[in-house]
């Protein structure tokens, strides 16, 4: 089983490496290009076969380590 984080920071939270590569990509001409948001994408191989009982395991490791719950936000996927 496969489990996909996708963490992001919280709306109003200051993004200067999105504010960056959505300069860098405006200056390349991508005109079209006005905001960019920057996250990360997290990828556990897991055991078992139990999606509920992963996801809320996942749901802890998210809130314990992979994100910080003040500025983050996250979505889980499991496959």
């Amino acid at each position: 089983m496969k489990a996909k984080i996708h963490v992001y920071l919280k709306p109003g939270v200051l993004d200067p490496q999105g504010a960056a590569v959505a300069g860098a990509l405006h200056n390349m001409g991508y005109e079209e290009v006005t905001a960019a948001r920057q996250g990360k994408l997290i990828e556990l191989d897991l055991t078992g076969d139990d999606a509920d009982a992963a996801k809320a395991r996942v749901d802890e490791m998210c809130q314990k380590l992979l994100s910080n719950p003040v500025i983050e936000s996250y979505s889980i996927e499991i496959a």
